[in-house]
């Protein structure tokens, strides 16, 4: 082994599930778990930092549905970064980066065939847009939930985005603070499990 890595790299990911892949510098791990006494918050911990979230409004949801405002519970992985680049510089990330345009959208209709998938669309179309007025999706970490496959009424776009001011509950999504997401995706790539519940 390398003596130069620095110790939380030398560590075998077997025996420590926070420690950074040594090919890929990201983290092999993150957990997502809910707060003592209120499902609508919870803590996220990424190596050694540990961050307030917010929650769905249903709290984590083993069976997740469209609509019913859960987190859902499981093991997925980050697929891409999606950010505010007229609002932000590109933020240091190991995750594929695509800045968004007022085109951009997420379809949460089951009966559409691209159900939980980006989609574009014009002035006055549908979907979940983007590029919204406020900041909370100035940075959206797009997973993997109910997208091998897709089936219709599972959930749509569950991301990890930017809380509001009061750390509201989200319609199911993990939110936190833009310090905390900066630091996040400093650690985070695309062979990184996100572990919810």
């Amino acid at each position: 082994m390398n003596s130069t890595l620095p110790v939380h790299m030398k560590n075998n990911a077997n025996s420590n599930p926070y420690t950074m892949s040594r090919r890929s510098a990201q983290l092999s791990m993150i957990r997502v778990k809910p707060a003592a006494g209120n499902p609508r918050r919870g803590w996220l911990t990424a190596g050694q930092l540990t961050i307030p979230v917010a929650l769905g409004r249903g709290g984590i949801l083993a069976n997740k549905r469209e609509g019913d405002g859960g987190t859902p519970r499981g093991s997925f992985r980050p697929r891409q970064l999606w950010w505010r680049g007229d609002r932000h510089s590109r933020p240091q990330t190991l995750l594929p980066a695509r800045i968004i345009t007022g085109a951009d959208a997420w379809c949460e209709d089951p009966g559409d065939r691209h159900y939980n998938q980006w989609i574009r669309r014009g002035e006055g179309e549908g979907g979940d847009r983007l590029k919204r007025a406020d900041q909370l999706y100035d940075f959206i970490i797009e997973i993997d939930h109910n997208t091998r496959p897709r089936i219709a009424g599972r959930g749509s776009a569950v991301f990890l985005h930017l809380a509001r001011d009061n750390f509201g509950p989200t319609a199911g999504c993990v939110s936190m603070t833009k310090a905390a997401m900066l630091q996040l995706l400093r650690l985070i790539g695309p062979r990184t499990r996100i572990i919810i519940g």
